[in-house]
């Protein structure tokens, strides 16, 4: 592994291997890795919100929506060369960082930003081959296209890999 590229929330970022991806305080929001296995390129997504059309306002951050972040990943993706035939995903995060009594649809933004990130993978014809998704606890995931290997960080839990 050459050198570890940070995305930053609400952004996206793409390499080639040996590098690999990292993105810190996945809560509700949602990491997407993509991955073609042949050439070894890799993209990663920290998706904020799940659909940017109630927000068109104007000029939108592309990487902040679910809906708009993950076409545009795939397409500097094949900008590098990826075939779009041979593409998988790997997502994590998506976690309910506020317990309240009730279930409120406010407070569902991670559960949200999953159903989203599927929806558009599935929309693209990507696979998900592996997630770790809900639950109440940040992460930080680092991802590496060479192996595949996503490998999800959080306070108070074992590392482990997807």
């Amino acid at each position: 592994m050459n050198n570890i590229i940070k995305v930053g929330m609400a952004d996206y970022k793409t390499c080639l291997s040996p590098d690999g991806l990292t993105t810190l305080g996945l809560g509700s929001c949602v990491g997407v890795a993509v991955r073609d296995p042949i050439k070894k390129i890799g993209g990663l997504a920290h998706v904020m919100l799940p659909d940017s059309t109630i927000f068109r306002t104007g000029n939108i951050n592309v990487a902040k929506f679910a809906d708009t972040a993950i076409p545009a990943l795939v397409e500097e993706m094949k900008k590098l060369g990826a075939n779009t035939g041979n593409l998988t995903a790997k997502i994590a995060g998506g976690a309910t960082m506020f317990a309240f009594q009730n279930k409120s649809e406010l407070v569902r933004v991670g559960d949200h930003n999953v159903e989203a990130a599927k929806k558009a993978l599935e929309k693209l014809k990507i696979r998900i081959i592996a997630e770790d998704t809900g639950d109440s606890y940040g992460r930080t995931v680092i991802f590496l296209p060479e192996t595949g290997d996503y490998i999800i960080r959080a306070v108070g839990k074992e590392e482990k890999i997807i």
